[in-house]
């Protein structure tokens, strides 16, 4: 680890251990002997200010809690991991963190009704409203994951042997939100490339109403999807859909944070993001939104009421189990909003990032591009079974040994010991590390002396 990474960590836990003296003093100030401790983590904090500054120093704390390794990957590495690259947090977010990660921090302020989409102090509410309209739908909440938005909608549509149509590259928790409403679950086929159409979305529901004399109750379909980000013509499939009568969820965990998404005009009747993965926020985040059709299904509120106590808390939503995101993990997705707003804004150029890259890797011979191309994504799969493979077939490492030459390079997120198929995501990378991650598997193919073409 670079020394000055090592020693911005320190004096980051310093400042923390500093900030827990006030935690345990009172408000009056601090008494003689935590003034007296106070005074010395100053004078530590300056000495470690002192060799950061420097570039000097030993490492003097490589753990946390004594177990947990410090995560330095963002700081030391130019990480391609195909499900990080979009969820990194932003200055703002990671400053949000440090100050409300205590576990009911977004509750200090919490009135009637008592329910988060209400909270006005952060701005918790407007943020709600904020949401919807990035998306161009009428109503939003946050929720733990993508996978709890599908699962809200499924619990909402889907009762027992009901069937929701989904793409033979859907997400294994699209399937999990089916089976746990008591549905099952009927694939699109793909084309030769490997997409999905609306023409083979009509005939898979048609299929479905001629062997169970009712239609689906739900089409669910990734806009790109997590296995190839081929681009699948989501607004067709979603006027297909509604051919039928049948509503669709806009499964945008893949553009819902990197590019627009405009739900009303693609045709959606509900759009699911993941903060995590794309809105640049603490995992476990995302965001549900839907039309205001929908909202008194999915967003109905709870009528039991206690058989002793006759209690009822009947503000709270049942899909949603009351309150949802509480703590750092909502304050990192509203810290960070304003630059996910932004960066939409330059999705061409993320692309245009992500094709350079990959007609760079195209230059090794024997390499291969899955997905489509040229490339509509910063995710990619590719197959390297002609190029680098053909050394790990014989090399003491054997897949190993690219990674090994990656991570001398310092770049870190590939399949560990892939050679043949796997993905990577240049989103969020600059033009020159971009251009430095082609130069390292360029120098990588020529070390090997593979053929790279000019």
């Amino acid at each position: 680890m670079s020394i000055r990474i090592q020693k911005t960590f320190e004096a980051l836990f310093a400042l923390e251990e500093i900030r827990g003296i006030f935690r345990k003093s009172l408000p009056t100030g601090l008494d003689p002997d935590e003034d007296a401790t106070f005074r010395q983590r100053i004078a530590d904090l300056k000495t470690i200010v002192a060799d950061l500054e420097a570039g000097t120093g030993t490492p003097k704390v490589t753990k946390i809690a004594g177990t947990i390794d410090v995560r330095t990957r963002e700081e030391e590495s130019i990480n391609i991991q195909p499900i990080q690259a979009a969820g990194r947090l932003t200055t703002e977010a990671r400053k949000a963190l440090i100050s409300y990660g205590d576990g009911y921090s977004t509750c200090d302020a919490c009135r009637k009704p008592f329910r988060l989409d209400k909270i006005s102090k952060p701005g918790i509410a407007d943020f709600h409203d904020d949401l919807a309209k990035f998306v161009n739908m009428d109503l939003a909440r946050v929720v733990p994951g993508a996978r709890r938005g599908f699962q809200a909608v499924a619990g909402t549509l889907v009762g027992k042997g009901d069937t929701v149509i989904v793409s033979a590259l859907a997400h294994y928790t699209e399937f999990l939100a089916v089976e746990n409403a008591g549905g099952v679950v009927r694939e699109v086929p793909l084309n030769a490339q490997n997409l999905v159409t609306a023409e083979a979305t009509a005939q898979k529901i048609e299929e479905v109403k001629t062997e169970t004399g009712k239609l689906p109750v739900l089409v669910m379909i990734d806009h790109y999807d997590y296995q190839y980000a081929n681009e699948h013509d989501i607004a067709a499939i979603a006027k297909v859909s509604h051919q039928y009568d049948i509503p669709l969820l806009y499964n945008g965990a893949y553009t819902v944070g990197i590019m627009p998404v405009d739900g009303k005009k693609i045709g959606a009747d509900f759009v699911v993001g993941s903060g995590h993965k794309s809105m640049a926020s603490v995992a476990p985040s995302g965001v549900l939104a839907m039309t205001e059709e929908w909202a008194p299904k999915a967003l109905r509120t709870t009528a039991m009421v206690g058989d002793l106590t006759k209690r009822k808390f009947g503000i709270k939503e049942v899909e949603m189990l009351g309150c949802t995101l509480m703590g750092g993990t909502l304050l990192s997705m509203m810290a960070s909003f304003p630059t996910v707003k932004a960066r939409t804004l330059k999705w061409e150029e993320e692309v245009k990032r992500s094709n350079y890259f990959i007609d760079r890797l195209l230059k090794i011979a024997g390499s291969r591009v899955l997905s489509e191309y040229p490339r509509k994504h910063t995710l990619t799969k590719v197959d390297t079974t002609g190029s680098f493979d053909t050394i790990a077939q014989t090399h003491k490492r054997r897949g190993f040994y690219l990674s090994d030459e990656l991570s001398s390079r310092g770049i870190v997120g590939e399949f560990a010991g892939a050679t043949r198929t796997w993905k990577l995501n240049t989103y969020g990378l600059s033009d020159k590390k971009v251009r430095y991650l082609a130069d390292a598997f360029t120098e990588v193919a020529e070390k090997y002396e593979l053929t790279v073409l000019p």
